[in-house]
């Protein structure tokens, strides 16, 4: 599972997302990808079940770019606690993604396999998706 290695504080407050995504929307690596439609909090483990269904269809074939990363402390209270008594301990980590931005890159396969395998990797996140292709991209014969 992705989590930072250090933080500069244990809990965070949990915010508000609004806007769109400027930073991370364009794709920089890869020729195909797939880019959020929504926003919203995007686990460790969901970000792993993604590329570990990428990485099985493309028989690891190709190189995959993962572009978010769970730098966000989720807290939470033990079942059965009282209200009270101070914030609960870091539970998980989360990606925090606006609409607009890239998640997955992916190079190296046919646009047809691209496209299938980032579909699957969809279907793993809490999020809408849609599949994007590089501006400049050419499919070679």
């Amino acid at each position: 599972m992705l989590q930072p290695k250090r933080t500069k504080f244990r809990r965070y407050q949990k915010g508000r997302i609004k806007g769109l995504a400027h930073r991370g929307s364009r794709i920089a690596f890869g020729s195909f990808a797939i880019k959020s439609m929504d926003e919203g909090f995007i686990t460790s483990r969901q970000i792993e079940s993604a590329r570990v269904a990428v990485t099985r269809y493309m028989k690891r074939e190709g190189k995959v770019w993962i572009r978010i990363f769970p730098d966000k402390p989720i807290t939470s209270k033990p079942a059965e606690v009282r209200m009270g008594k101070g914030k609960g301990a870091p539970s998980h980590w989360v990606a925090v993604v606006k609409p607009g931005r890239i998640m997955f890159e992916v190079d190296g396969v046919p646009k047809a396999i691209a496209e299938e395998a980032l579909r699957l990797a969809a279907q793993k996140l809490p999020v809408r998706t849609k599949f994007v292709v590089r501006p400049d991209y050419t499919e070679k014969l």
